[in-house]
């Protein structure tokens, strides 16, 4: 019943935090659906963080798959901004600990060659130093891919990071509302689209959905216009970092 909501009655995409609420709860049907529509999203995440195309007959499409079952049951409405963007921090979690158990089982030997005081058997030590390095050193690398790529980002849209910091508002209120309005944004098909397609905000839209004059919406401009793109972009590194500032 509820897959065929999703596959197109209403033609519109399924409020994923009402599902994952539903899910939660103990509804199996919901539950099913859900993974079902967010089939392309668990292939797309895992891809990302793999760094090459992964399919539903790969272990890390079922990596993935119990990530977004584990996202479902520590899913909270009330803290977490968006269900796949929550999903997709539990799912990369999951899959990096996959990738550092799956180095460690085919870890690095290094072959010790017998002296002739010792016997003739083969001995192997297990490098640990060199595969946490690595681990580190491709965390790291990945982290400043995401930066390169949101700066590249932030640039067609006339913005940096220093502009980013200059423009964050220094109240906490202030960037609470200016955050759900990113929010609103990015959950809005018409709204994300209209900022993609002009690079400026739908200020007279957004002016009949919130309480905020425009004069306010102008000047925290920049600021809204950076997590947007942030909350939308597969950037989940840079979003884990600021989770608790930003997400």
């Amino acid at each position: 019943m509820l897959l065929s909501i999703i596959q197109g009655i209403f033609k519109t995409k399924p409020n994923m935090n009402e599902l994952a609420t539903l899910a939660k709860a103990g509804d199996e049907e919901v539950m099913n659906d859900l993974l079902f529509a967010s089939t392309s999203f668990l292939k797309k995440t895992a891809s990302f963080v793999c760094k090459r195309p992964i399919d539903k007959h790969d272990e890390e499409f079922t990596v993935a798959l119990e990530g977004i079952h584990e996202a479902v049951f520590a899913f909270n409405s009330k803290e977490n901004a968006s269900f796949q963007t929550f999903a997709h921090l539990i799912i990369k979690r999951r899959l990096i600990d996959y990738i550092r158990k799956e180095n460690s089982r085919n870890k690095r030997l290094i072959l010790l060659e017998p002296n002739n005081e010792e016997s003739s058997e083969q001995h192997y030590m297990y490098d640990k130093q060199s595969i946490y390095t690595y681990t580190v050193d491709q965390l790291a690398k990945a982290r400043k891919e995401e930066l390169l790529g949101y700066n590249k980002l932030l640039s067609e849209y006339n913005l940096s990071f220093e502009e980013l910091a200059n423009a964050t508002p220094k109240h906490a209120d202030t960037r609470k509302t200016a955050l759900q309005i990113a929010q609103i944004i990015s959950e809005s098909a018409e709204l994300y689209k209209f900022l993609i397609d002009n690079k400026r905000l739908p200020l007279k839209e957004l002016e009949s959905l919130v309480e905020v004059s425009r004069k306010t919406l102008e000047r925290q401009r920049k600021y809204i216009i950076a997590i947007v793109l942030l909350l939308n972009s597969d950037f989940a590194l840079i979003k884990e970092f600021v989770k608790g500032e930003t997400i």
